[in-house]
């Protein structure tokens, strides 16, 4: 599987499981609410990253591609704790 792709798969998987937190969302508690807004900011600084890299990809340095992997897998641990809270 190639970086790009690689990535691609990543970032679709996050923006699933963001999804399907955003549309049980009207259901928490407050503190779950506070928890997806602060992962709704690391969400716009991984889009960002997932742009640059793709763009990059072949020019990233191997600190910069795990540093973006890092961020995506935070932000899906994330939105699992946040979709386990709300079932």
């Amino acid at each position: 599987m190639s970086l790009q792709d690689e990535f691609k798969k990543l970032s679709e998987k996050v923006k699933q499981y963001r999804d399907e937190a955003h549309v049980q969302l009207h259901l928490a508690r407050e503190d779950v609410k506070d928890e997806w807004d602060d992962l709704e900011q690391d969400w716009d600084r991984f889009r960002t990253k997932i742009e640059q890299m793709m763009h990059d990809a072949e020019n990233a340095s191997q600190e910069a591609r795990q540093t973006t992997k890092k961020l995506g897998e935070d932000l899906k641990a994330g939105y699992q704790n946040i979709r386990k809270k709300l079932k």
